[in-house]
């Protein structure tokens, strides 16, 4: 039986165009070669498994090789390149700083760095982890490695730029190494997998080039895994149940539900997830990749960031053009929010479970909002078939009962609240002047809103009683109190008063609430009058209830407003303290 060689040495590039991913410094180190343009001493650096310590060991066999080729690399037939692949070449050295880091090992380095080749022209060392010296090892290093013999070359490879000191770096020519994309190492895979007679799966190359988070040992290492446990046939399916890594299933179903508003489906999802042991921690941050994914995929200019395979890719297009920007955008708030609270919950399943609830709500309530833009854009014109004209000019009106237990008896009722209806103008509903809002008192015009002329289709006058009316009003108060909490609340606590021609008025404590609710619910709360009550001569009007003094309450930002006018030094207190109304 042979001995079995992992992947990693086994298909270890021996040669500068067999180098995966670091084609500028190849180039470079090919370059010098070719021109004899060698420095004293280099420095490797960069993450782990990109090719340091074979980039090294490359350019020492190419170096010593009497007969290279015009393209910088070396023959394998001399002494030099013989000896180097059968490891008895005594022209380079390789040292590990981490087991040989005291004052003593490079005082030992320095002696040997005086004994010339016996074959070839340089004598290369090569340290790895040289980040692993000590301070004094260091400064006893400075000087051999600034002036070393004419024949000695000096490779220092480290993870760890960062511990170096300056002294080093400066006496060196730096190579920063970088990662190693994952379509390189999935074309690599490839070449190993056709090499060893193993039958892979495209996609499964790609989960597992992704695992080893650009590190080509890595890659190598979790394929000679994999190849263990499916043998000659690798699938997608064998790769994740291995590697324990989430499918991409599951996170493009729970995004499909989230956009749905489907919390049942979502939450079933997650707990099957939990049930294979998954972490949510990790869970989650799969979930933040998905969205970053699909938020990508929307633009052909970036859809190139997706490091995935290309039927994968496919579905990312697909799902991306049913998700708007918006929900992306949030969504990926709420995901981030929730990592980063993640470790400090005392119920992380529960904590992962309400952000989840929160990306489900946001469809919901992108519905609610679009909605309210189409019903705020109804024509005018639409909505007159809903109203009916308005009582005769010359009548008075009178209270005649009050609705709560609570509302004073008609007969207490101050004539100044009561509105009068004046004949409508070419010139509309007169406007109210900013001057008079600031002195406490509004035109009695304008103290309530004026009818408008409306049209009705021929409905019923059946009469109602106050309590069929209270129960209508708060019936619609009920409906509307997921879009409108505050007019929800107030419509459930005031008391309306019914007058003699079927005019329903509305006290409201502000001209803030009273233009939102005219602007948004009052034709809806007409219209809903009408039908549950059987009645198309209801109207409804609203004003703004005084004070004992003749004062309109305001809002707390009119208030604010009102002062800050005044004294602006309140806006900067409202600034630095990041202050806010009551």
């Amino acid at each position: 039986m042979d001995n079995f060689i992992v992947s990693a040495r086994k298909y270890r590039p021996a040669t500068f165009d067999m180098v995966v991913g670091q084609d500028t410094i190849t180039t470079t180190l090919r370059n010098a070669i070719r021109n004899n343009l060698l420095a004293q001493a280099y420095l490797f650096c960069g993450p782990r498994g990109v090719g340091k310590t074979t980039c090294a060991r490359i350019f020492a066999k190419t170096i010593n090789c009497s007969g290279p080729g015009p393209d910088g690399e070396a023959c394998d037939k001399c002494e030099s390149c013989t000896s180097f692949n059968s490891q008895a070449s005594f022209n380079i050295h390789e040292l590990d700083a981490a087991s040989n880091n005291s004052v003593d090992d490079i005082r030992n380095l320095t002696d040997q760095v005086r004994i010339p080749p016996q074959v070839g022209k340089y004598s290369v060392y090569i340290i790895d982890e040289v980040h692993m010296l000590s301070t004094q090892a260091f400064n006893a290093f400075l000087k051999t490695l600034e002036e070393p013999p004419s024949h000695a070359i000096f490779i220092l490879a480290t993870t760890e730029k960062h511990k170096i000191i300056p002294t080093i770096l400066s006496r060196c020519q730096i190579f920063d190494f970088n990662r190693i994309n994952v379509d390189d190492i999935v074309q690599r895979l490839g070449w190993v997998a056709g090499n060893e007679g193993v039958n892979a799966e495209h996609e499964a190359l790609h989960v597992i080039a992704t695992k080893a988070d650009g590190a080509m040992r890595d890659a190598l290492s979790i394929f000679d895994q994999i190849v263990s446990f499916s043998g000659k046939n690798i699938t997608y399916g064998d790769v994740i149940a291995n590697l324990n890594v989430l499918d991409y299933e599951y996170f493009f179903r729970i995004t499909a539900a989230a956009m749905e508003g489907d919390v049942t489906s979502v939450l079933l999802t997650y707990n099957e997830i939990l049930s294979k042991g998954f972490d949510g921690y990790n869970f989650m941050a799969g979930l933040n990749n998905h969205m970053r994914d699909l938020l990508v995929s929307r633009d052909e200019a970036t859809v190139k960031l997706l490091e995935t395979s290309p039927s994968i890719r496919q579905r990312y297009r697909e799902q991306a053009a049913k998700a708007s920007l918006q929900f992306l955008y949030e969504a990926l708030d709420i995901g981030s929010q929730c990592m980063l609270n993640f470790r400090a919950s005392k119920n992380q399943r529960l904590h992962v479970e309400l952000a989840l609830l929160r990306m489900c709500n946001l469809s919901s309530e992108r519905t609610s909002e679009e909605a309210k833009k189409k019903a705020d854009s109804i024509n005018p014109e639409e909505e007159q078939e809903f109203r009916v004209p308005p009582p005769p000019q010359n009548t008075v009106q009178q209270p005649v009962a009050a609705i709560s237990a609570v509302a004073p008896p008609a007969a207490e009722q101050k004539p100044a609240q009561v509105p009068q209806k004046a004949p409508a103008s070419a010139e509309g509903p007169k406007k109210i002047s900013i001057k008079d809002v600031m002195a406490g008192s509004r035109p009695a015009e304008n103290a309530v809103s004026e009818p408008v002329p409306e049209k009705i289709a021929p409905v019923s006058d059946r009469e109602f009683t106050a309590g069929e009316l209270r129960e209508a009003w708060i019936a619609f108060a009920e409906e509307i109190k997921e879009e409108s909490p505050r007019i929800s609340v107030t419509l459930s606590s005031v008391s309306p008063e019914l007058l003699e021609d079927k005019t329903i008025l509305l006290k409201l404590d502000n001209l803030t609430l009273r233009e939102a609710f005219d602007h948004n619910f009052k034709p809806r709360l007409e219209g809903h009058l009408r039908r549950t009550l059987q009645n198309g001569a209801i109207t409804l009007q609203t004003m703004v209830e005084a004070t004992e003094r003749g004062e309109i309450l305001y809002s707390s930002e009119q208030k604010f407003n009102h002062l800050a006018s005044r004294n602006p030094a309140l806006k900067e207190l409202k600034k630095t303290f990041n202050l806010d109304f009551e």
